[in-house]
């Protein structure tokens, strides 16, 4: 986004609305980085908590 167009957005809609967008965009790959790690996690545990059951 150029200077431009982001003055334009801010006078339209206003400077709390554009930030907002702007840091959802920016944190959505994050978010989508830490999903994958907590359903990665989440299957090592459970891989372990079976393999610690059918040990016992």
């Amino acid at each position: 986004m150029d200077e431009a167009s982001l003055l334009t957005a801010i006078s339209q809609v206003g400077f709390p609305i554009v930030l907002t967008g702007y840091l959802l965009i920016r944190f959505e790959k994050r978010l989508e980085v830490l999903n994958e790690s907590i359903m990665k996690l989440t299957e090592v545990i459970t891989k372990k908590m079976s393999e610690e059951s059918h040990g016992k």
